[in-house]
Protein backbone atom coordinates (compact mmCIF):
# COMPACT_ATOMS: atom_id res chain seq x y z
CA UNK A 1 0.00 0.00 0.00
CA UNK A 2 1.42 3.65 -1.24
CA UNK A 3 1.24 5.85 2.50
CA UNK A 4 2.67 8.98 2.90
CA UNK A 5 3.45 10.22 6.51
CA UNK A 6 1.22 9.65 9.37
CA UNK A 7 -2.07 8.67 9.35
CA UNK A 8 -5.19 7.91 11.48
CA UNK A 9 -7.92 6.61 11.81
CA UNK A 10 -11.31 6.24 14.57
CA UNK A 11 -10.69 2.76 16.75
CA UNK A 12 -13.29 1.26 15.71
CA UNK A 13 -11.37 0.90 12.09
CA UNK A 14 -8.80 -0.26 13.55
CA UNK A 15 -9.24 -3.58 11.95
CA UNK A 16 -10.47 -1.88 8.40
CA UNK A 17 -8.60 -1.66 5.38
CA UNK A 18 -6.93 2.05 5.13
CA UNK A 19 -6.86 2.93 1.80
CA UNK A 20 -5.23 6.30 1.58
CA UNK A 21 -6.47 8.76 -1.02
CA UNK A 22 -6.19 11.88 0.08
CA UNK A 23 -2.81 13.56 2.19
CA UNK A 24 -3.87 16.13 5.39
CA UNK A 25 -6.93 17.98 5.81
CA UNK A 26 -8.81 20.45 4.26
CA UNK A 27 -9.42 22.46 6.97
CA UNK A 28 -6.10 22.43 9.18
CA UNK A 29 -6.87 25.31 11.46
CA UNK A 30 -8.18 23.75 14.66
CA UNK A 31 -6.07 25.12 17.67
CA UNK A 32 -5.94 21.50 19.70
CA UNK A 33 -5.20 19.41 16.60
CA UNK A 34 -1.33 18.83 15.97
CA UNK A 35 -2.24 15.80 13.23
CA UNK A 36 -1.53 17.64 9.88
CA UNK A 37 1.14 20.38 10.95
CA UNK A 38 3.23 20.74 7.93
CA UNK A 39 1.06 18.91 5.55
CA UNK A 40 -0.46 20.10 2.58
CA UNK A 41 -4.12 18.80 1.62
CA UNK A 42 -4.28 17.12 -1.83
CA UNK A 43 -5.81 14.14 -3.37
CA UNK A 44 -3.73 11.10 -4.56
CA UNK A 45 -4.02 10.39 -8.17
CA UNK A 46 -5.98 7.38 -9.54
CA UNK A 47 -3.48 5.43 -10.54
CA UNK A 48 -1.77 5.56 -7.18
CA UNK A 49 -5.53 4.64 -5.57
CA UNK A 50 -6.31 2.27 -8.13
CA UNK A 51 -3.11 -0.24 -7.41
CA UNK A 52 -4.05 0.28 -3.44
CA UNK A 53 -7.51 -0.95 -4.43
CA UNK A 54 -5.52 -3.97 -6.21
CA UNK A 55 -3.11 -4.63 -3.62
CA UNK A 56 -5.89 -4.92 -1.38
CA UNK A 57 -7.92 -7.44 -3.46
CA UNK A 58 -4.70 -9.68 -3.46
CA UNK A 59 -3.70 -9.50 0.19
CA UNK A 60 -6.51 -8.17 2.58
CA UNK A 61 -9.96 -10.80 1.65
CA UNK A 62 -9.66 -11.23 5.61
CA UNK A 63 -10.88 -7.62 6.04
CA UNK A 64 -14.35 -6.44 5.64
CA UNK A 65 -14.51 -2.88 6.24
CA UNK A 66 -12.76 -0.04 4.26
CA UNK A 67 -11.74 3.27 5.58
CA UNK A 68 -10.42 5.82 3.21
CA UNK A 69 -7.41 8.40 5.09
CA UNK A 70 -6.74 11.04 5.64
CA UNK A 71 -8.58 13.81 7.20
CA UNK A 72 -11.80 14.90 5.20
CA UNK A 73 -12.04 12.52 2.49
CA UNK A 74 -15.80 13.37 2.14
CA UNK A 75 -14.41 16.78 0.03
CA UNK A 76 -13.09 14.45 -2.82
CA UNK A 77 -15.14 15.95 -5.59
CA UNK A 78 -18.22 13.78 -6.69
CA UNK A 79 -17.32 12.08 -9.71
CA UNK A 80 -13.71 11.09 -8.18
CA UNK A 81 -15.38 9.58 -5.25
CA UNK A 82 -17.74 7.78 -7.31
CA UNK A 83 -15.27 6.14 -9.23
CA UNK A 84 -13.25 5.23 -5.94
CA UNK A 85 -16.22 3.64 -4.76
CA UNK A 86 -16.84 1.52 -8.04
CA UNK A 87 -13.91 0.67 -8.27
CA UNK A 88 -13.74 -1.15 -4.60
CA UNK A 89 -17.35 -2.26 -4.93
CA UNK A 90 -15.62 -4.04 -7.78
CA UNK A 91 -12.23 -5.79 -6.78
CA UNK A 92 -13.23 -5.76 -3.07
CA UNK A 93 -16.63 -7.27 -3.16
CA UNK A 94 -16.35 -8.86 0.49
CA UNK A 95 -16.30 -5.32 1.36
CA UNK A 96 -19.48 -4.17 3.35
CA UNK A 97 -18.60 -0.86 4.92
CA UNK A 98 -16.72 2.16 4.00
CA UNK A 99 -16.03 4.62 5.94
CA UNK A 100 -14.73 8.06 6.01
CA UNK A 101 -13.82 11.62 7.80
CA UNK A 102 -16.11 14.47 7.19
CA UNK A 103 -16.16 18.04 8.35
CA UNK A 104 -19.31 20.83 7.60
CA UNK A 105 -17.56 22.41 4.65
CA UNK A 106 -17.46 18.74 2.47
CA UNK A 107 -21.07 17.93 3.51
CA UNK A 108 -22.15 21.01 2.61
CA UNK A 109 -20.84 21.18 -1.38
CA UNK A 110 -22.62 17.29 -1.37
CA UNK A 111 -26.23 17.61 -2.28
CA UNK A 112 -28.88 15.18 -0.69
CA UNK A 113 -28.77 13.22 -3.34
CA UNK A 114 -24.81 13.02 -3.91
CA UNK A 115 -25.19 11.21 -0.43
CA UNK A 116 -27.59 9.38 -1.18
CA UNK A 117 -25.39 7.73 -4.37
CA UNK A 118 -22.41 7.43 -2.16
CA UNK A 119 -24.80 5.70 0.44
CA UNK A 120 -25.68 3.23 -2.09
CA UNK A 121 -22.01 2.39 -3.49
CA UNK A 122 -21.19 1.17 -0.22
CA UNK A 123 -20.10 4.86 1.93
CA UNK A 124 -21.99 3.81 5.41
CA UNK A 125 -20.38 5.52 7.93
CA UNK A 126 -18.99 9.28 8.31
CA UNK A 127 -17.31 10.33 11.18
CA UNK A 128 -17.42 13.72 12.14
CA UNK A 129 -15.44 16.28 14.76
CA UNK A 130 -18.31 18.11 16.84
CA UNK A 131 -15.36 19.20 19.11
CA UNK A 132 -18.20 21.58 21.56
CA UNK A 133 -21.95 22.48 20.90
CA UNK A 134 -21.11 25.88 22.08
CA UNK A 135 -20.34 28.86 19.95
CA UNK A 136 -17.82 30.71 21.29
CA UNK A 137 -15.47 27.43 21.87
CA UNK A 138 -15.73 26.82 18.16
CA UNK A 139 -14.92 29.78 17.13
CA UNK A 140 -12.38 30.10 19.78
CA UNK A 141 -10.90 26.82 18.60
CA UNK A 142 -11.06 27.91 14.89
CA UNK A 143 -13.22 25.15 13.98
CA UNK A 144 -14.79 26.82 10.71
CA UNK A 145 -18.58 26.15 11.93
CA UNK A 146 -21.14 27.13 14.98
CA UNK A 147 -23.64 25.00 16.31
CA UNK A 148 -26.23 25.62 14.08
CA UNK A 149 -23.91 24.39 10.86
CA UNK A 150 -22.98 21.60 12.71
CA UNK A 151 -26.50 20.28 13.20
CA UNK A 152 -27.84 21.36 10.14
CA UNK A 153 -24.94 19.20 7.85
CA UNK A 154 -25.01 16.51 10.62
CA UNK A 155 -29.03 16.34 9.69
CA UNK A 156 -28.38 16.57 5.83
CA UNK A 157 -25.88 13.23 5.82
CA UNK A 158 -27.97 11.39 8.32
CA UNK A 159 -31.01 11.80 6.07
CA UNK A 160 -28.98 10.42 3.16
CA UNK A 161 -29.16 7.03 5.03
CA UNK A 162 -25.43 7.45 6.11
CA UNK A 163 -24.63 6.32 9.84
CA UNK A 164 -22.51 9.41 11.75
CA UNK A 165 -20.54 9.19 14.61
CA UNK A 166 -19.62 12.26 16.22
CA UNK A 167 -16.91 12.96 18.24
CA UNK A 168 -16.75 15.63 20.87
CA UNK A 169 -13.79 16.39 23.26
CA UNK A 170 -14.13 16.44 27.38
CA UNK A 171 -12.08 19.72 28.17
CA UNK A 172 -11.55 21.66 25.48
CA UNK A 173 -13.48 24.93 26.19
CA UNK A 174 -10.98 24.93 29.99
CA UNK A 175 -12.85 25.73 32.86
CA UNK A 176 -14.73 28.98 32.41
CA UNK A 177 -17.07 27.71 29.87
CA UNK A 178 -16.81 23.89 31.20
CA UNK A 179 -20.38 24.15 32.32
CA UNK A 180 -21.60 25.69 28.90
CA UNK A 181 -19.59 23.69 26.90
CA UNK A 182 -21.06 20.45 28.30
CA UNK A 183 -24.61 21.25 28.10
CA UNK A 184 -24.16 22.98 24.71
CA UNK A 185 -22.64 20.02 23.65
CA UNK A 186 -25.22 17.53 24.68
CA UNK A 187 -28.09 20.07 23.22
CA UNK A 188 -26.48 19.67 19.51
CA UNK A 189 -25.92 15.91 19.57
CA UNK A 190 -29.73 15.36 20.81
CA UNK A 191 -30.52 17.91 18.01
CA UNK A 192 -28.85 15.64 15.55
CA UNK A 193 -29.30 12.47 17.17
CA UNK A 194 -26.46 10.54 15.70
CA UNK A 195 -25.70 6.84 16.12
CA UNK A 196 -22.27 7.03 17.51
CA UNK A 197 -20.56 9.50 19.76
CA UNK A 198 -17.00 9.50 21.21
CA UNK A 199 -15.83 11.43 23.85
CA UNK A 200 -12.19 12.01 24.48
CA UNK A 201 -10.67 14.14 26.87
CA UNK A 202 -8.27 16.66 25.69
CA UNK A 203 -4.59 15.99 25.98
CA UNK A 204 -2.33 19.39 24.88
CA UNK A 205 -0.26 18.64 21.76
CA UNK A 206 3.16 21.18 21.94
CA UNK A 207 2.87 23.14 18.85
CA UNK A 208 -0.20 23.65 18.63
CA UNK A 209 -1.98 26.99 19.60
CA UNK A 210 -4.26 25.56 22.27
CA UNK A 211 -0.72 24.31 24.15
CA UNK A 212 0.56 27.53 23.34
CA UNK A 213 -2.55 29.65 25.67
CA UNK A 214 -1.87 26.74 28.17
CA UNK A 215 1.66 27.51 28.52
CA UNK A 216 0.84 31.11 28.14
CA UNK A 217 -1.84 30.82 31.32
CA UNK A 218 -4.57 31.89 28.93
CA UNK A 219 -6.19 28.43 28.82
CA UNK A 220 -6.79 26.86 32.03
CA UNK A 221 -6.58 22.52 31.82
CA UNK A 222 -9.45 20.95 33.51
CA UNK A 223 -8.34 17.84 36.62
CA UNK A 224 -9.36 14.69 36.30
CA UNK A 225 -11.96 15.36 38.50
CA UNK A 226 -12.66 18.50 36.62
CA UNK A 227 -13.39 16.35 33.06
CA UNK A 228 -15.25 13.69 34.85
CA UNK A 229 -18.01 16.03 36.14
CA UNK A 230 -18.08 17.73 32.24
CA UNK A 231 -18.77 14.17 31.11
CA UNK A 232 -21.56 13.47 33.59
CA UNK A 233 -22.89 17.02 32.66
CA UNK A 234 -22.79 16.16 28.77
CA UNK A 235 -24.30 12.83 29.23
CA UNK A 236 -27.02 14.06 31.41
CA UNK A 237 -28.00 16.80 28.74
CA UNK A 238 -27.79 14.13 25.28
CA UNK A 239 -31.12 12.83 24.60
CA UNK A 240 -30.53 10.46 21.83
CA UNK A 241 -33.29 8.09 20.49
CA UNK A 242 -30.79 4.95 19.84
CA UNK A 243 -27.25 5.73 20.17
CA UNK A 244 -23.88 4.68 21.87
CA UNK A 245 -22.53 7.07 23.32
CA UNK A 246 -18.37 5.84 23.53
CA UNK A 247 -15.91 7.63 26.44
CA UNK A 248 -13.75 4.42 26.29
CA UNK A 249 -10.92 6.06 24.37
CA UNK A 250 -7.23 6.16 25.66
CA UNK A 251 -7.32 9.39 26.76
CA UNK A 252 -10.41 9.18 29.18
CA UNK A 253 -10.08 9.13 32.96
CA UNK A 254 -12.89 6.12 33.13
CA UNK A 255 -14.05 4.24 30.00
CA UNK A 256 -17.80 4.18 29.82
CA UNK A 257 -19.51 2.67 26.85
CA UNK A 258 -23.46 3.51 27.04
CA UNK A 259 -26.27 2.68 25.27
CA UNK A 260 -28.91 5.66 25.52
CA UNK A 261 -31.27 6.25 26.51
CA UNK A 262 -31.76 3.01 28.22
CA UNK A 263 -28.07 2.98 30.03
CA UNK A 264 -27.90 7.13 30.91
CA UNK A 265 -29.17 6.66 34.50
CA UNK A 266 -26.83 3.63 35.13
CA UNK A 267 -23.83 5.67 33.34
CA UNK A 268 -24.75 8.75 35.62
CA UNK A 269 -24.35 6.72 38.46
CA UNK A 270 -21.13 5.40 37.34
CA UNK A 271 -19.72 8.85 37.03
CA UNK A 272 -20.73 9.59 40.60
CA UNK A 273 -18.76 7.00 42.02
CA UNK A 274 -15.86 7.56 40.66
CA UNK A 275 -16.04 11.27 41.54
CA UNK A 276 -16.35 9.83 45.19
CA UNK A 277 -13.24 7.62 45.21
CA UNK A 278 -15.10 4.56 45.28
CA UNK A 279 -13.70 3.60 41.17
CA UNK A 280 -10.56 4.05 40.02
CA UNK A 281 -9.53 6.89 37.47
CA UNK A 282 -6.75 5.60 34.51
CA UNK A 283 -3.24 6.70 35.41
CA UNK A 284 -1.92 9.53 33.50
CA UNK A 285 1.23 7.72 32.08
CA UNK A 286 -1.68 5.14 30.86
CA UNK A 287 -3.87 8.14 28.97
CA UNK A 288 -2.87 8.47 25.04
CA UNK A 289 -4.06 9.85 22.08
Amino acid sequence: MHYEGDMIRPPSEADSILLQVTLGCSHNKCTFCGTFQGKRFNIKKNDIIFKDIEFAAKHMQRQNKLFICDGDALIIPQKRLVKILKQIQKRLPWVHQVGLYANTKSINMKTEQDLKELHELGLKIAYMGLESGDDITLKNIKKGADSDRMIKMGKKIRRAGIKLSITVLIGLAGKKRSKIHAEETGRVLSEIDPEFVGALSLMLIPGTELYEDYQKGIFELLTPKEMLEELGLMISATNLSSGLFHANHASNYLPIRAKLPMEKEKTLNLIAEALKGNIELRPEYMRAL
